[in-house]
């Protein structure tokens, strides 16, 4: 009897704590309950799926966001944008770090109110649980990357694999054709040997970096600076790497912040590369005080 108590009260946690929310505004349309019966539905799709075999604590669950806003809606028809992000935190600290801030513009899918959602790994289901479930595993790995090196590469394969079920459907983002920064891309660069350098940097910066940045300020700027360094990497081996793109749309702000207090640290060097390598943000860098 205490045995089958205490298997019965096991909590096996899910690995995200998403909020997802479905803007309706751009939408000429009067009733707005199916896009709030979307919303709960792909709140609780996403938040009750077991994604892989780990056991997550309540306390070691991703933090994400997933907002679809959305432009039209027609005969079943959904189109719109999305913009993932998600976050980590940070050793020793109440802060949580910016790991993904990227936004979709090809999401179109077809729901129909109270449809119910299934992720297959062998099958396509729908549009729509292919581009949450492909973004869930991005978002899983990516965090897994910056605890161990490589330690997101399962996550990755699945998004992989949703991609290579998807591409025969017709819906957009999926075809490496379409675009050279699509969801194909994305995960293609993920996961190849020619920009490894991505991933070890975003462990360095991570592991080696932030978390120890409560305990040893100087070193901890010297393995950002290192990890920072190593991108230029990716960048020799393509410029206008996608790669490049998405680690920095998330962590510009926060570079800037780490590097304009606390101990001083020789930076002119690394930003000649930031420079270089993320033009887009040359004025944020003008806002590092070193």
């Amino acid at each position: 009897m205490f045995l089958s108590f205490v298997f019965n009260n096991k909590i096996i946690s899910q690995e995200l704590n998403a909020q997802v929310i479905v803007n309706s505004n751009l939408v000429n349309q009067t009733n707005q309950q199916i896009f709030e019966t979307l919303e709960k539905s792909l709140n609780e799709f996403i938040n009750n799926q077991s994604w892989t075999n780990r056991e997550f604590l309540n306390n070691e669950k991703i933090t994400c966001s997933f907002i679809f806003t959305l432009s039209s809606y027609k005969n079943e028809k959904f189109e719109g944008t999305l913009q993932v992000q998600s976050q980590r935190p940070i050793f020793d600290s109440n802060y949580d770090s910016p790991i993904l801030n990227f936004l979709d513009k090809d999401i179109e899918f077809r729901y129909q109110e109270f449809q119910p959602l299934f992720f297959n790994r062998s099958s396509f289901e729908s549009n729509l649980v292919s581009i949450v479930s492909y973004y869930s595993f991005l978002i899983i790995g990516m965090d897994m990357d910056t605890f161990k090196l490589n330690g997101g590469s399962f996550s990755f394969d699945n998004a992989q694999t949703i991609v290579n079920l998807a591409r025969q459907s017709g819906f957009k983002g999926w075809n490496p054709n379409e675009s050279d920064r699509n969801r194909f891309w994305l995960i293609e660069s993920m996961l190849s040997n020619s920009y490894s350098d991505y991933r070890k940097s975003s462990y360095i910066y991570h592991k080696n970096g932030l978390d120890f940045m409560t305990s040893n300020n100087f070193e901890a700027k010297k393995s950002i600076i290192e990890s920072i360094n190593n991108l230029e990497k990716v960048y020799n081996v393509r410029p206008d790497s996608y790669l490049l793109q998405i680690f920095f749309d998330a962590k510009s702000d926060e570079i800037v912040n780490i590097f304009s207090g606390g101990p001083k640290v020789d930076f002119d060097s690394t930003l000649i590369i930031l420079n270089k390598i993320s033009p887009f943000f040359n004025s944020k860098w003008k806002q590092i005080k070193m």
